[in-house]
């Protein structure tokens, strides 16, 4: 799947300060259509209503993390293709494998930057 600057993409965290961070790393790169959502439960209903290109969420949120929102887009018959992007602030690896068993297309280690951001979306997009 090659990747098209123009696609939506959702970027969810409980942190508004990590959203305008991300969101401002991904108008570096290029993006033109980026949406936000402030936990799990809020991102995968824009999920149902819009059809995003890649989703970078946080692991660490309320009332739904990351991870639960990552295998309910995974169990979705209509989001289940979505490229997703896991960040986190813990470099656990059991966290790590976790995400990769619930089918996470890339894992990203606070803090970051954009070079950091590329690279990963680049990976998720060149398989």
């Amino acid at each position: 799947m090659a990747l098209d600057l123009s696609m939506p993409v959702l970027v969810v965290d409980d942190y508004k300060t990590m959203i305008r961070i991300i969101k401002n790393l991904l108008k570096q790169l290029g993006f033109e259509d980026v949406d936000d959502a402030a936990d799990g439960t809020e991102a995968l209903a824009k999920m149902q209503e819009r059809r995003y290109g890649l989703v970078i969420s946080d692991w660490n949120m309320e009332p739904m993390t990351g991870y639960e929102l990552l295998k309910q887009v995974r169990a979705s018959d209509s989001l289940s293709k979505t490229p997703f992007i896991m960040v986190t602030a813990e470099s656990k690896t059991e966290n790590v494998i976790a995400a990769k068993k619930a089918g996470v297309n890339n894992y990203i280690v606070k803090p970051f930057n954009a070079a950091t951001l590329k690279t990963k979306i680049d990976a998720v997009f060149d398989n």
